[in-house]
């Protein structure tokens, strides 16, 4: 686990991981720019961005200074990352949310200074950079740590800003082949009513996939089980549960079980487990 620290007053660029295999917590050094709006009396509001896991495992971590940087777990090495620009105000992220898209590209909220609006959406790729995108309506008003996005099974992302608005955006792009789930093993014939399990690797994803300051989690790194119907084209989403691990590592093999409700549509049929919008190649079963 990776935490950039928020109240060390000493060092303002300190950041920590934690070895569950050891219990134990070590330095993983300096983040090079300040990512929390802290000083070093102990002032400001001890406010940090999203981190997020990218599929090529390294780690971007935004900040409320406007400030963002890279780290790369292969090596235990930062670096520093683009920093957001000055729109009626320095940009950042004091508390607010990210998201990572199927493609591989983030989508971040801003907003100048600490908790003022107007919000302005980000996406950043190593091939685009940071790229300002069309902010959902309501945005003049709002400040970031108003904002959650989850990622949908779609690969769309959904966002919700504590009103009675919920707003989706459809983002470019498409995934690496290499990044999503793969079905190993499943039952070809599946009965209505009935509980199976399935085995696969990369069930999970290679990330999270949706994360904020400190106030709020939208992890998207389990599997869902959909099942499309070959005639009628109707996709239904069985219930899965007792998912083995919840890890992101590449390859990693796991298994979860899933029921088939007794309302299923019955038929020839085509399954996929789809983990942070990312689909795995379709299996062929049959619904009785």
């Amino acid at each position: 686990m990776l935490t950039v620290d928020c109240n060390n007053t000493t060092n303002l660029t300190h950041s920590e991981r934690y070895s569950p295999v050891k219990g134990q917590w070590a330095s993983a050094g300096s983040t090079i720019v300040q990512l929390p709006d802290l000083t070093s009396s102990g002032g400001g509001s001890h406010e940090i961005g999203p981190a997020l896991v990218r599929p090529d495992g390294t780690v971007w971590y935004t900040g409320a200074t406007g400030h963002s940087s890279f780290f790369n777990p292969a090596t235990g090495e930062w670096t520093a990352g683009p920093d957001f620009p000055n729109v009626g105000g320095q940009l950042d992220i004091a508390d607010g949310p990210g998201a990572l898209e199927p493609s591989g590209t983030v989508l971040v909220a801003t907003s100048p200074g600490v908790f003022n609006p107007p919000s302005h959406f980000f996406e950043y790729s190593d091939a685009g950079g940071l790229v300002e995108v069309t902010a959902p309506a309501g945005a003049t008003g709002k400040t970031s740590y108003e904002y959650r996005l989850i990622v949908l099974p779609t690969g769309q992302i959904m966002e919700t800003d504590g009103s009675s608005s919920v707003q989706i955006y459809t983002p470019v792009g498409n995934p690496d082949p290499s990044w999503a789930p793969a079905v190993t093993t499943v039952a070809s014939s599946l009965t209505r009513g009935t509980t199976y399990g399935l085995k696969g690797t990369q069930l999970n994803g290679l990330s999270e996939a949706g994360a904020y300051g400190d106030d709020a989690q939208a992890s998207t790194n389990y599997p869902l089980v959909r099942v499309t119907n070959n005639a009628s084209g109707h996709v239904q989403y069985f219930r899965a549960h007792d998912g083995n691990s919840r890890s992101i590592a590449p390859g990693a093999k796991g298994k979860v079980r899933f029921d088939v409700p007794a309302t299923a549509e019955t038929g020839a049929s085509s399954l996929v487990v789809v983990a942070n919008g990312i689909a795995s190649n379709p299996v062929a079963v049959t619904i009785n």
